[in-house]
């Protein structure tokens, strides 16, 4: 993976309408997921690929910052499996690296990506829980909403040498 991926990654809010993604593409987001880390090596995530209008709509009617899925041709639901301990301990970071994996495997392959919270938000949780149907040991993280960018923001100086801290703080 190219460094300036890394860097130059930006949340994208407006997508090109009516522009699909490719399965091929969709195949390596999921795939770079589960290649993330997760604690203990159990990759106790699960994951929803919608493409569906309707259900994209029902999402922006739930969550509040979803405005942007009007124009994304897709969106994936980041959930993890509680049903063992690790996956109790863990999920939340377990499935944070999974979903930033899939938004930088997104612009590797030129597309675009924001990641909406859901957890730990209780009233979102639940919308996308009775949405999807979801089993009680499974949990949704977060949401990456996925499209060809229509514009890219530029690219801010984030590094911030006074919040490096060298053997104590």
């Amino acid at each position: 993976m190219s460094e300036d991926i890394l860097f130059s990654r930006r949340s994208i809010r407006k997508y090109i309408k009516g522009k699909e993604v490719e399965n091929e593409k969709i195949e390596y987001m999921l795939k770079a997921a589960m290649y993330a880390p997760s604690a203990n090596n159990k990759r106790n995530w699960e994951f929803i690929v919608v493409k569906n209008r309707d259900t994209l709509n029902k999402i922006m009617y739930m969550h509040p910052y979803s405005k942007m899925l009007e124009t994304a041709s897709l969106a994936i639901i980041v959930c993890g499996d509680i049903s063992e301990e690790s996956g109790k301990l863990y999920w939340q970071q377990n499935c944070s690296a999974a979903l930033e994996n899939i938004m930088l495997a997104a612009k590797a392959k030129d597309l675009g990506t924001v990641w909406l919270g859901v957890a730990p938000r209780e009233e979102r949780m639940n919308d996308i829980i009775k949405l999807f149907n979801l089993p009680n040991h499974i949990k949704p993280l977060g949401i990456v909403v996925v499209g060809y960018p229509d514009g890219e923001p530029s690219m801010p100086e984030r590094f911030e040498p006074s919040k490096v801290h060298y053997e104590k703080y």
